[in-house]
């Protein structure tokens, strides 16, 4: 373990409390393996912390309570947007504000503050969640942050229904985060795609350096052999897991998959997650004819997650507005080739060596963009189970959590020692944008 106790702050963090407290979790968990961390959290997260057992030895956690603001913000949300999560989520998040400014007091008192070396604001991972604590005078690292994600063509429908003209709120934020000034003086800024980079004010630019906000435990997603090849009338088995929510996209999944039987070609869907748009799609589903080669199995434990996602020949997500993708990299982990969409996060994830994404301007080009790389499955299983044996080699050599741990400490060590050469010769020396080791 090396002796340089960092500050780890990590509004949402926690195992097993969605995906981004369980990215706040594992920066935590894994980082106080190797040095000091004093994590900052919320006190919303104390329990499930606590429930994972003993702290790493040289570790502390200092819990901020904003609950007397969390809960009637909460309340507020569920009766303003009964039917959508996202915008319940935005709002009941406000309380930030007050978590950031409470967690800069208490750290400033700390008994710790003078061995401090460095901070780390791990999440939220938006802009849109301006800080102030750059003023403990600490070299500040921030991210990885993804962010900034547009609208795409043709489904103006779905995000309405997501309440995504919600998203546009965040401007006002972003304004906050440059009058604030924690980017600006941010040491560096970790950024997870193109979009998010491109969030980032110009000026601060050349202190982004690329890392995605996932990454895959292999222990919990272990690589499996491939099931028999989809030939001689074995049906293609698919898989897809997420919230069931307009923006992603399974209705288009579900209207490829009846191209595919009116033209003969078999196909099973295995469908993991639930949301306000599941009797709709189970409708559709019957509908178009398909019914019973569609299986909703509801929200499951994570090992029954990856088991589905080993008993599939492909994953696909056909979400139109997904800004990460962390179960395209879980399911490559398991040795599966992947399709997505080419937008948002997966467009940073997915390429031809480990599957297809499927470009496209609306529903309809959606449909035969899925239907052709479905068929493609059907065609050429052998290559496609080729792919899913690159996609775990990806995985395992880039995107594991102890990978990303691993640039992490370079990353620090390279931030330290800017710091204490412009300690010593003033600011004049090169920016951190000239570090090259980044993720593959």
């Amino acid at each position: 373990m090396t002796s340089d106790p960092v500050v780890l702050v990590a509004y949402q963090c926690g195992p097993g409390m969605g995906s981004v407290s369980q990215i706040g979790w594992e920066w935590f968990s894994r980082l106080a393996l190797r040095r000091p961390v004093s994590l900052v959290t919320h006190v919303r997260n104390r329990a499930a912390i606590e429930a994972a057992g003993p702290l790493p030895a040289g570790s502390e956690i200092i819990y901020i309570n904003t609950e007397w603001l969390a809960r009637p913000l909460y309340a507020l949300a569920r009766r303003l947007f009964p039917r959508s999560e996202h915008s319940v989520f935005l709002i009941s998040q406000l309380d930030f504000f007050a978590f950031d400014r409470m967690a800069l007091r208490a750290l400033r008192r700390h008994r710790a503050m003078a061995r401090w070396r460095l901070l780390h604001l791990v999440t939220p991972v938006t802009l849109s969640a301006p800080s102030c604590l750059h003023r403990l005078g600490l070299p500040l690292v921030r991210g990885p942050l993804n962010c900034g994600l547009g609208d795409p063509p043709g489904f103006a429908k779905a995000l309405r229904q997501e309440s995504g003209w919600m998203c546009r709120l965040r401007g006002i934020t972003k304004a906050l985060d440059r009058l604030l000034g924690a980017s600006a003086q941010a040491a560096m800024l970790l950024v997870a795609t193109r979009a998010t980079a491109e969030a980032v004010a110009p000026a601060h630019r050349v202190r982004c350096v690329p890392m995605l906000e996932n990454a895959v435990d292999l222990a919990r997603f272990p690589a499996a052999p491939p099931l028999p090849l989809p030939i001689g009338g074995y049906p293609l088995h698919v898989t897809f897991v997420g919230r069931l929510v307009p923006v992603k996209g399974l209705d288009l999944l579900l209207r490829a998959m009846q191209r595919l039987r009116m033209a003969g070609q078999p196909v099973r869907l295995t469908v993991v997650g639930d949301g306000p748009m599941r009797q709709p799609w189970q409708a559709l589903a019957a509908q178009l004819g398909i019914g019973p080669d569609v299986c909703f199995t509801g929200n499951l434990e994570p090992q029954a997650v990856a088991e589905s996602m080993r008993q599939c020949h492909v994953f696909c997500l056909p979400s139109v507005r997904e800004s990460g993708g962390a179960v395209l990299l879980e399911a490559m982990a398991c040795a599966r080739p992947v399709i997505a969409m080419d937008f948002g996060g997966p467009a940073e994830i997915v390429n031809h060596e480990v599957g297809r994404l499927v470009r496209f301007d609306n529903a309809a080009s959606a449909i035969d963009g899925l239907t052709q790389a479905l068929s493609d499955c059907l065609s050429a299983p052998r290559t496609w189970a080729a792919r899913g044996a690159l996609a775990h080699a990806r995985v395992a050599a880039h995107h594991t959590w102890d990978a990303k741990i691993d640039l992490a400490e370079r990353l620090y060590a390279q931030v330290l020692a800017g710091n204490e050469a412009l300690d010593e010769q003033g600011p004049a020396q090169p920016g951190i944008a000239e570090v090259t080791n980044v993720e593959g």
